[in-house]
């Protein structure tokens, strides 16, 4: 039996301007999981977890690749992830064979609902991290994270892939995009090894050690959001609002980097004056552009925060899931955690994670 788990994230700032080739996000991986575990079987495999309501669904190969009939199949990012990293594997010279995958996830709560700490990537990284165990190749976090994007590439993903930075390299780190255009078309006429093996154009993966007294702490709204609708929603906007976007766009890239400088300068004010105007940027972004980034929960949740000499925003695409405070760490959050179950704001108490070995690029 082969079990790999990969963590859960959470944006802390750079959300919609990471979406631009090169221009950075500072993310964290947490300690919530999804774990995937491989057992090897002969002539049919399966997959099963709670997306599938514990039901196995079969799959088989066709000419050789991984084959799951679409009508049965709700594990569109497990499947790719199995297809892309078999190729790679196949290039490498193994041998594939039959296995039965089950997945187990802490990214919702007992309900059953998301709290938007990034399933998608997590079940990615950790169904990649799960097959290259089970072929003997070392899990280094830059081949998974390359992997995992090209996965979210073929499936026609529209974020960032720093979801999948934080998954693959836990801890915290800052993050910029890659050039898309670049690697889709080195995918043309490219082997994924030898594409692997590129420098991509404008990725930057870089960890960071957060200053000794900074707190994260983070609350949840309970209600869902879509980052794939609201990213969508915001294309469609852009054309309308083109000048104020490259306003945002050039005042984001400011105050990320400026936040980056204070993580190596281990100044916590200034992480917190960035994340304040970071809140700024969004609010304005989504009072320009229609997409409701900063709901009336995730407003409670900032503002309450405030009250305690917290620093907080939203985390992520907004419109519901989570937002984030930077606090002291000599400030008792007993009492802010209080009030926020007073407005129906749930605290989760989440660490975060960290990869035994980590990669600057």
């Amino acid at each position: 039996m082969i079990k790999a788990s990969a963590p859960g994230k959470l944006y802390i700032a750079g959300e919609y301007s990471v979406l631009e080739p090169g221009h950075p996000a500072i993310l964290v991986a947490l300690d919530q999981y999804i774990t995937v575990n491989l057992k090897e079987t002969i002539g049919q495999g399966t997959i099963r977890s709670s997306y599938s309501n514990g039901l196995s669904i079969p799959w088989t190969r066709k000419n050789g690749q991984f084959y799951i009939d679409e009508r049965e199949n709700p594990f569109a990012y497990v499947s790719q992830a199995v297809t892309t990293t078999e190729a790679y594997l196949e290039e490498l010279g193994k041998k594939l064979s039959f296995f039965d995958l089950e997945i187990e996830s802490d990214l919702d709560n007992k309900d059953g609902r998301k709290y938007g700490l990034g399933s998608s990537g997590a079940v990615t990284v950790a169904t990649i991290k799960a097959l290259l165990k089970f072929h003997n190749v070392d899990c280094a976090p830059l081949l998974v994270y390359k992997l995992a994007a090209l996965t979210h590439l073929s499936i026609k993903s529209n974020g960032s892939f720093g979801d999948l930075a934080a998954s693959s390299f836990g801890g915290w780190v800052a993050y910029a995009c890659f050039e898309r255009s670049w690697v889709l078309e080195k995918l043309k006429t490219h082997s994924i090894h030898s594409l692997i093996q590129k420098e991509w154009p404008k990725l930057k993966i870089e960890p960071l050690t957060p200053p000794e007294n900074l707190n994260l702490i983070i609350g949840w709204t309970g209600s869902p959001a879509s980052t794939t609708q609201l990213v969508d929603l915001l294309n469609e906007e852009i054309s309308e609002v083109d000048h104020y976007y490259n306003i945002f766009l050039k005042n984001s890239v400011e105050t990320v980097n400026t936040i980056i400088d204070a993580f190596k300068n281990q100044n916590l004010a200034i992480i917190q004056k960035g994340i304040r105007r970071n809140r700024k940027l969004l609010q304005h972004l989504g009072a320009n552009s229609g997409v409701h980034i900063e709901t009336a929960s995730l407003f409670d949740l900032c503002e309450i925060a405030e009250d305690y000499n917290g620093a907080a925003k939203s985390s992520g695409a907004g419109g519901g899931d989570c937002g984030i405070v930077i606090i002291d760490k000599s400030i008792d959050t007993i009492p802010l955690i209080k009030d926020w179950e007073k407005s129906e704001i749930s605290h989760l108490p989440v660490s975060v994670h960290y990869e035994k070995t980590s990669i600057e690029i």
